[in-house]
């Protein structure tokens, strides 16, 4: 067998073992998890500002005529 062949076929096993290594690694899958359920909660967090947000701006509208007016 020539050299270059053999560190081609050596080559190709270390691919194959890393490939292999990185299906059967679960470690990544809670970190994964976690962050899956962060985006969730700042998207409810988002969707509830954008809810509160005509009201709030309401109040505080009808608080800034009530201050103007009472002078």
């Amino acid at each position: 067998m020539k050299p270059k062949l053999i560190v081609v076929k050596t080559m190709r096993r270390k691919i194959r073992a890393a490939a292999a290594a990185l299906i059967t690694d679960r470690r990544g899958a809670t970190a994964v998890e976690y962050g899956l359920i962060l985006a969730l909660v700042v998207l409810g967090m988002i969707a509830g500002l954008v809810y509160l947000a005509d009201g709030t701006t309401a109040l505080w509208g009808m608080l800034h005529n009530r201050v103007a007016n009472a002078r």
